[in-house]
């Protein structure tokens, strides 16, 4: 699953959030208590945090934007690196002092950080009260209702079954234009430097009837966008049936029960199938499952977006085989061909890219550069290695790159793909493209600004143009992160 806040990103819709948690707005409300929930890490900790809204409504609750307003604070966290775990921390010792003059206030720390720690946090973190792992959300209630007592509650159970397929997030920090849906839920890749699989449990998909169903509700509500989520989509597979011949075109099913089973590319096909107007995304693919039919899939739709975030971690094979990613460099090329050769040269790619893993050399890394060179990425997530307790890596590896080489090699990267994204973006000037409006620049109110099918930020004087609304703009100038131009 690809980050936002704790890695450096090239990726204009999240370019000026980075830093930032994530957090729920205000709700009116004169009587309830209140709940305060800060998401750190990945889309799918936000789209968790919408879960955990809905959950505690129904246990009733209300949601307020400032922690000094909360009858209980929760911190959805992430544990992929150090750092990320270090600004939980970081905020928890805010926390603290505020606990101090409201000594009935909660605290809670749920998600991947949660699971990876599980009770050692309340002896390490005094303040929380409530330690909740991803598959534990729909316990929550009873959690705090066990802390209200004086006790300290921990539910770290992971399910195999678990997707959460019949809760209907609460949408409370959406500008009201685009949507995470997640599609699955937990990770059965070993990739040795993450710790997903063990924060997170086996995979398991979600029915895709409830998918459709959440999909439609959302066009109805005036949603113009879905990000289908999953930590590795491509392994998308509900119900049993005969496996289809990669490559092989496929005919648009009418709903989910016309097949026996339904495959990511089948399902990509069913939520385009809502409206034209809708568009799909989807984060994150895993070279070694997408399939010729999904690329088919997006070829067939047009609000289907042109656009995959296809990481490739290292362009070095014998790093990749330490990574255990069970691809080289040869196949990854592959894949990024066979993606150009159907969708074409414009169809946007995008990567994760880590610098200074276990015993990579000077000229693997410089593999990795070559790589970016080869296929010229759009925009990239890169970060210099971390090491996770628990993981492969930590187990078999020793963490032997030098932090002043790892930031070296990683500002070597981070130039090289500042050269490319320019040089994309680029490619549109001159170009119309198709714009779903999200809402003001933040640079300017003059302005609005949105995504285009390669998921480009683009900005462009506001008229008379509202959110929501589809627009066609003639680039005239860009950025290495952002495209401008002017409605047509």
């Amino acid at each position: 699953m690809t980050l936002i806040p704790e890695l450096t990103i090239l990726q204009p819709a999240d370019k000026e959030d980075l830093d930032l948690p994530r957090t729920l707005e205000d709700e009116l409300t004169t009587s309830k208590k209140r709940l305060y929930i800060e998401s750190y890490g990945c889309q799918m900790n936000f789209a968790d945090s919408e879960i955990v809204a809905a959950v505690m409504r129904n246990a009733g609750f209300a949601t307020t934007a400032t922690a000094e307003d909360a009858d209980v604070i929760f911190l959805n966290t992430c544990a992929i690196r150090e750092n990320a775990e270090q600004k939980v921390r970081n905020r928890l010792k805010h926390l603290t002092g505020l606990k101090r003059n409201k000594p009935a206030l909660l605290v809670g720390l749920l998600g991947c950080m949660a699971e990876r720690l599980k009770t050692n946090l309340l002896e390490e973190e005094k303040v929380v009260d409530i330690v909740a792992g991803p598959d534990a959300y729909r316990d929550i209630p009873k959690l705090v209702e066990e802390a209200e007592s004086g006790q300290k509650a921990v539910n770290v159970f992971l399910s195999r079954e678990e997707t959460y397929a019949d809760i209907a997030p609460i949408r409370l920090n959406s500008n009201g234009v685009t949507a995470f849906v997640s599609i699955m839920r937990g990770c059965d890749n070993m990739c040795s430097f993450c710790v997903v699989p063990f924060t997170r449990g086996r995979e398991r998909s979600r029915d895709p009837h409830s998918i459709i169903r959440e999909c439609e509700q959302l066009f109805a509500d005036g949603y113009r966008e879905v990000t289908l989520l999953g930590q590795n989509v491509d392994s998308y597979k509900w119900g049993e049936g005969e496996k289809r011949e990669e490559g092989k075109s496929l005919s648009p099913p009418s709903s989910p029960s016309s097949l026996l089973s339904v495959n990511f590319a089948n399902l990509l096909e069913l939520v385009a199938q809502i409206h034209p107007d809708l568009r799909v995304r989807f984060s994150t693919s895993h070279p070694k499952d997408i399939t010729d039919d999904v690329l088919y899939a997006i070829k067939r739709y047009d609000n289907v977006c042109n656009y995959i975030h296809l990481p490739a971690q290292s362009g070095n094979s014998r790093v990749l085989k330490l990574m255990n990613r069970t691809y080289d460099r040869p196949w990854y090329i592959s894949k990024i061909d066979r993606i150009r050769e159907i969708l074409g040269e414009d169809c946007g790619i995008s990567t994760d890219m880590i610098s200074g893993f276990c015993t990579e050399t000077e000229n693997e890394h410089q593999e990795s550069l070559s790589l970016m060179d080869y296929v010229k990425y759009d925009y990239a997530y890169m970060f210099a290695y971390s090491e996770r307790p628990g993981t492969l890596a930590a187990k078999k590896y020793a963490d032997d790159i030098a932090e002043d080489v790892k930031k070296r090699r990683l500002n070597e990267i981070i130039s090289r793909q500042l050269q490319h994204s320019s040089a994309r973006n680029q490619r549109h000037i001159g170009q119309v493209q198709r714009v779903l409006i999200e809402g003001r620049s933040k640079r300017s109110d003059a302005d609005l600004s949105g995504r285009n099918d390669q998921n480009k930020m683009v900005v462009f004087p506001a008229g008379n143009h509202q959110k929501g609304d589809y627009v066609n703009v003639v680039v005239t100038e860009c950025s290495s992160a952002t495209l401008r131009g002017i409605v047509v």
